[in-house]
């Protein structure tokens, strides 16, 4: 390229050229197309495609100097010149066919190129974009025109399909997540991550790295402050052991951070951290968690209680034991038992946005920009982290990109943070996607067994779990996780014998964290594959089955004790969701697919229940306010990233303030806006966030119409942006301006601290066709029910379901995050990872209960991550139902399927090269 032959972006020639080697997305967003997206640079999830003369791309793929003379067109420029919106962003704003929007810039780019053919096969035309967040309903009903979004009158928009508030900004490539924003003299971080799964620094020589042009800064473990804190972000710190370093003399996992070097440019700061040379004493490592709890075992993290690891010695970060009834009477009163071994496996979170962070210092604020679920407790990890006064600490995000509870940690701020401190200028750091694999968090992985025994009325009478939960190099949310997985699985069966034991362990492995379900998944598929076996056993449908043993109203929801909480029934839709489903799989007419000659067709349900909040606390605080315009400032401490609750807020604030959902302007997710925000996880963006946003909108109800009462006499009413007062209309913007000459503040805030807890409901079902000659799973059918209370937005719940389902699918069949004999990760990219795409995802009928919910905003309840825990046990008693196999390890994956039919002597699955003893996958017949 030269300043003869430039390329052209939207339209305006580019002066100057690119850097030797520099790919095309770089280029492009160096140069303000920040619609241009990051999220594999591999090629394999489409963010970042544009148009080169009019043919899609993947500019991460592309170099940058080969669009010399070439027209390349981003999502900037696909509107019009006069700000009108391009045909397919038009169509992706009426279907909403997108959720954080990550991904969205790079999927309109794909579909506003396809041609007749391609949009007649979007699974094909689609293979190379991938959406984390919708289940790709949403994204086919974009391209093919179909409108979902429906005006709503002002004043009347809760239960209405209202379109998202950011939504032109998705479309349109103008949304702004954590690094789009040109930050001038910003210098660039990169970390030296341990090869080792245990190993202690002997020494680290920096004179390569800080002779590299452009390295300013190296930081090892002698640079960062010895103050034990949890990645984990919790509202009570007490949920979860203080077993972390910014930077550490010992390493405990492959790829934990050794070191990170700040330079002038991210090559440099590579270039550096490859120079360092890092000596290591290598340690014994544990990989395996039962062989880690063995006494002699190498002791992973030997701390002192302080730190409120469980057990060190033991390398158990925590437990659990419960015990109600007598577990062996039940057990001896049984006509049916059912015993396995169950297992489920590490999972990505795959949120296309990396985790990343910007800092800065903002006149003595240590200031960080950051892709992240929590804010305020992030600023409160950072202070306590650093040893800096909380006031002196601001985080902000704008959207984020996925999240589904990987950004529920502090995993890149307190490293950036403290190279800010010490250089006092602004500082970069973005993990790639390999680091995002190998360096941050996963699912917990959990083995557990299972026995439970029923009588022959179809009564529960025993239920005994042994749970042994990998927590991997580090606690963060080992308690939390356990805990939850025993609690909730099994608390929605009413029997009188219970039993729990189990223990969260460290393991020289990549750390586990929070994911979406939070144990319940995991926990769930054990349960609800036995509950399906009992039914069996005693000749019962599974559903009615479960209709004999599910809790009701009144019943005692008890799992590891009997302790009163604070959790009720502000609403139940159990038995319609149950009922929803069976009658959906009894109508064979509705399938969106049909059986193959010689494949096995069975089906299967589960069900799942989930708090709706978190429990040791959980705070929501919102201030809304009359701007001088007329329209209102709504400000909430909660983040956006793809959960929906900025558009459920919105729908609150104008349905208890009369006016239009255009009229809510919305600021979030940043600490100096309210007092505290304990963050978007467990559920609470709605019913935590969203009751402090109904709580401040109502009060400014009142106090505007007192203001005006009091102002322009008589009775006043507010109504459809106006202010009633007799038989005269007073516009807001004048009541504002003679409101404030009169010294009257017209705002109002609101809090919720997250108790009294309700809970929610889903039930999952599908019919299957198997392959017994290959263990390929078809599914023909998929159906779910929800009680989410009072629909807010029946648009963007279905899209939450979806997305959840399509999540939990991927985790059924083919999702695992796999490691070598020495604890490294060896998935590392989204092509050996299969993240789903849009020909994996079958299409699903969603059904809502009709409740309402006494503790939620004008009834709602949660409805974000429990759509995913009922799903990966569906599909197994499904398989079950068609195969007659029972499979006890997750993921379903063909080859795993084939071998174990093959095992259990199924027909026409041994007739290949491969012999059952090459299983990786346990199954039982």
């Amino acid at each position: 390229m030269s300043e003869a032959d430039p390329m052209r972006l939207n339209g305006r020639a580019i002066p100057g050229e690119p850097a030797p080697g520099q790919c095309l997305r770089t280029y492009l967003r160096e140069n303000g197309a920040f619609g241009v997206k990051k999220g594999c640079d591999a090629g394999d999830c489409g963010a970042c495609t544009v148009h080169v003369d009019g043919a899609p791309v993947h500019s991460c793929l592309y170099p940058a100097a080969r669009a010399a003379g070439r027209e390349v067109t981003t999502i900037e420029g696909l509107s019009g010149a006069d700000g009108a919106l391009a045909p397919m962003q038009q169509r992706f704003l009426d279907a909403q066919g997108f959720q954080c929007g990550f991904c969205t810039a790079g999927m309109i780019m794909t579909a506003a190129a396809l041609d007749d053919e391609q949009m007649a096969d979007l699974p094909r035309a689609l293979k190379g974009n991938l959406c984390r967040c919708t289940g790709y309903r949403a994204v086919g009903d974009a391209i093919c025109g179909i409108r979902h979004v429906e005006p709503a009158p002002a004043g009347d928009t809760v239960g209405r399909a209202v379109g998202a508030p950011a939504g032109p900004a998705v479309v349109t490539g103008s949304a702004r997540y954590t690094l789009d924003i040109d930050v001038p003299g910003l210098l660039h971080m990169a970390v030296a991550r341990s090869p080792h799964a245990h190993a202690r620094i002997v020494s680290v020589d920096d004179s390569a790295a800080l002779a590299v042009p452009g390295v300013r800064l190296v930081l090892t473990h002698l640079d960062a402050p010895k103050r034990h804190f949890s990645t984990a972000r919790h509202e009570d710190w007490r949920d979860d052991p203080q077993d972390t370093l910014i930077l550490d003399d010992v390493m405990r996992f492959v790829g934990q951070r050794a070191a990170a070097v700040v330079a002038d440019s991210q090559g440099a700061a590579e270039a550096g951290a490859r120079a360092l040379a890092i000596e290591y004493a290598v340690l014994p490592a544990v990989i395996d968690p039962e062989l880690a709890m063995v006494p002699g075992a190498p002791v992973i993290h030997p701390k002192d209680p302080a730190t409120r690891i469980s057990d060190p010695d033991r390398n158990i970060a925590a437990q659990v034991h419960g015990h109600l009834g007598d577990i062996e009477a039940g057990f001896a009163e049984a006509t049916v038992i059912h015993e396995a071994r169950y297992r489920a496996q590490r999972l990505q979170h795959a949120a296309l946005e990396t985790h990343c962070a910007i800092g800065w210092m903002d006149d003595g604020v240590l200031t960080v920009r950051s892709s992240t679920q929590t804010p305020f407790l992030t600023r409160r990890g950072l202070s306590e982290a650093l040893g800096i006064p909380v006031e002196r600490v601001r985080v902000l995000c704008e959207r984020v990109g996925g999240g589904f509870g990987g950004k529920q940690e502090m995993l890149t701020e307190d490293l950036v943070a403290l190279a800010v401190l010490r250089l006092g200028e602004p500082v970069k750091l973005e993990l790639t996607r390999e680091e995002q694999f190998v360096a941050t968090t996963t699912r917990h992985p959990m083995v557990i067994d299972v026995r439970m025994g029923a009588r022959a009325d179809g009564t529960l009478s025993a239920m005994q779990l042994t749970v042994l939960s990998n927590t991997g190099a580090y606690g963060n949310h080992a308690g939390g996780v356990l805990f939850h997985g025993c609690g909730e699985s099994i608390g929605v069966y009413r029997c009188a014998n219970k039993k729990v034991d189990g223990h969260a362990v460290y393991t020289n492995t990549v750390p586990a964290g929070a994911f979406r379900g939070y144990g319940l998944s995991q926990v769930i598929f054990a349960v609800e594959s036995a509950m399906d076996e009992l039914a069996r056993g005693l000749g019962l449908d599974p559903i009615e089955f479960r209709l004999r043993n599910v809790v009701r109203p009144g019943d005692p929801m008890v799992s590891t004790t009997d302790e009163l909480d604070d959790v009720v029934y502000g609403s139940y839709g159990l038995d319609q969701c149950l009922n929803a489903v069976r009658t959906a799989l009894g109508n064979r007419a509705a399938d969106t697919a049909e059986a193959p000659d010689g494949w096995l067709v069975g089906a299967g349900t589960a069900l799942a229940m989930i708090d709706t909040v978190p429990p040791n606390g959980h705070r929501g605080e919102a201030r809304v306010s009359l701007a001088a315009d007329g329209r209102f400032l709504l400000e909430i401490g909660t983040a956006e990233f793809g959960n929906g609750t900025t558009t459920v807020h919105a729908q609150l604030a104008s349905t208890a303030l009369g006016a239009a959902v255009g009229d809510i302007r919305i600021a979030q997710s940043d600490t100096t806006l309210v007092g505290h925000d304990t963050g978007a996880y467990g559920s609470t963006g709605t019913v935590v966030a969203g009751a402090a946003t109904l709580q401040a909108a109502t009060a400014l109800r009142g106090t505007v119409e007192a203001a005006a009462a009091k102002l322009y006499g008589g009775p006043a009413r507010l109504v459809e942006g106006v202010v009633l007062c007799d038989d005269r209309r007073i516009e807001l913007s004048r009541l504002y301006a003679d409101a404030a000459e009169a010294g009257i503040a017209l705002s109002e805030t609101g809090s919720n601290d997250g108790t009294p807890r309700s809970i929610s409901f889903n039930v999952h079902g599908f019919r299957v066709a198997v392959d017994p000659a290959t263990g390929e799973i078809r599914i023909l059918r998929s159906v779910q029910a929800a009680d989410a209370g009072r629909v807010m937005n029946p648009l963007q719940l279905r899209g939450q379901v979806e997305g959840g389902i399509a999540q939990a699918i991927g985790a059924a069949l083919y999702e695992e995050v796999r490691l070598d004999d020495a604890g490294s990760v060896i998935t590392r990219t989204f092509r050996g990872y299969h993240v789903p795409t849009f020909a994996d995802i079958p299409p699903t009928d969603v059904f809502f209960a009709e409740t309402h919910d006494s503790v939620g905003p004008l009834g709602a309840k949660s409805m974000s991550e429990a759509p995913f825990n009922p799903v990966p046990a569906a599909l197994a008693n499904a398989v079950r139902d068609a195969t007659g196999v029972r499979f006890t390890r997750l993921p379903l994956a063909r080859d795993a399927v084939w071998r174990g039919l093959a095992a259990a002597g199924v027909p026409d699955s041994q007739d290949r090269s491969l012999t059952p003893q090459d299983s990786t996958g346990e199954a039982t017949q």
